[in-house]
């Protein structure tokens, strides 16, 4: 595995510099809870303005509502909105995975369909993977979409689906024909665009133990798709669909979910220090500048067209242990006492949070599975 780094583009520091001054003023009223859960939190409106500044769909074609960017420029955005803890939820999936699918595999009634609405902030979307009998064991969903007279007919049922209670659109992978006997498990599969207003379709929230409700169990009942709703082609789910999760897996949600903890324990160290808490802040920095490196270089990959599935999943695996482990480590440096009241409430909201971060995305076991194959390992 290689790590490059790519160039910085023309313009990264004006853009970041424009993208502080927008999320000082639009995070004015943002409490510590909407900051801990960052791009896990669904503000519809904020994704709109997001919108209409042109930082949704920047590298697409702007024929499909894009904006023709670099892929580096679109990382200083998602760096900048992490960081402030910006609720961007509700554009996150649909801006990271779902619509460069629909872009690099879709029909193109598709593309001019779904495109421009996840550009503007307008359509929200989520990702159909994991069944209530499959676990982390996609080869064995059971799904079904079967062929109709002029279309689909789905049924089954698809559980931990963030944010499926609040969006438009899920890109979901099912079987459309059994796998062949003694063949790989994989064939078989297919990704669909499913609209989540259609007949038939029901989605119960679980609350988790946060008392947040954002997982969903979704089930399909003879929900009818038309022959246009397939994205890519045929049988060809399993590969697009783990293409597809080196978006998901390499980004700056995979190290950034504590950071505006860190950004705010920094500043309650510098007020009032702690004698020693400079080794500790120094290696969490280290790490961080690391997997920021890791990060820019997979994005560097997917910008140039390559497969970085291994390189990804080990940013997440890495990044995961980071940002969970993070809370924890500035709350041995600090004083509670001397603590401003607003990170006291953002540690507190993030030591609820972090068990999750391991788990979307992929589980460490499988991503630890995936790396050790690649190395020779198993």
């Amino acid at each position: 595995m290689r790590f490059d780094l790519p160039d910085t583009p023309p313009g990264a520091e004006a853009l970041r510099a424009e993208l502080r001054a927008f999320l000082a003023e639009a995070g004015r009223a943002w409490t510590p809870d909407i900051r801990a859960r960052s791009w896990m939190g669904f503000d519809r409106d904020f994704s709109r303005e997001v919108g209409a500044r042109s930082w949704i769909g920047m590298t697409w074609p702007a024929a499909y509502g894009g904006h023709e960017r670099s892929g580096l420029e679109r990382v200083v955005v998602l760096e900048e909105m992490l960081a402030a803890g910006a609720p961007v939820g509700a554009h996150w999936i649909g801006d990271r995975q779902s619509g460069p699918l629909i872009l690099r595999l879709g029909t193109e009634e598709q593309r001019r369909r779904i495109l421009p609405g996840i550009a503007r902030g307008e359509l929200a979307f989520c990702i159909g993977l994991s069944e209530p009998d499959a676990g982390s064991d996609l080869a064995n969903l059971r799904t079904k979409a079967e062929r109709v007279p002029g279309g689909w007919k789905l049924n089954g049922r698809k559980i931990w689906t963030t944010f499926a209670h609040k969006s438009d659109y899920m890109i979901a992978l099912v079987r459309t024909s059994p796998a062949p006997e003694g063949g790989s498990r994989h064939a078989g599969l297919s990704q669909f665009l499913v609209d989540l207003k259609l007949s038939g379709i029901s989605i119960r929230p679980i609350r988790d133990l946060a008392g947040a409700d954002s997982f969903n169990e979704v089930t399909f009942d003879d929900v009818m798709l038309g022959e246009d709703d397939l994205v890519g082609a045929e049988g060809a789910g399993w590969a697009q669909a783990t293409s597809e999760l080196a978006f998901e897996r390499s980004g700056p949600d995979r190290y950034l979910s504590s950071f505006p903890a860190l950004s705010q324990g920094l500043d309650a160290l510098a007020a009032n220090p702690v004698p020693g808490a400079e080794v500790s802040v120094g290696r969490m920095v280290a790490r961080l500048s690391a997997l920021r490196g890791m990060s820019l270089s997979v994005g560097g990959m997917l910008e140039r067209g390559e497969d970085p599935a291994v390189e990804a999943a080990l940013v997440k695996d890495v990044g995961n242990v980071f940002e969970q482990v993070l809370p924890e480590h500035l709350r041995g440096l600090l004083d509670p006492e001397d603590s401003p009241a607003e990170l006291r409430a953002l540690l507190a909201a993030l030591t609820q949070l972090t068990p999750t971060f391991s788990l979307r995305g992929g589980t460490r076991e499988i991503l630890r599975g995936i790396i050790a194959r690649d190395l020779g390992l198993r």
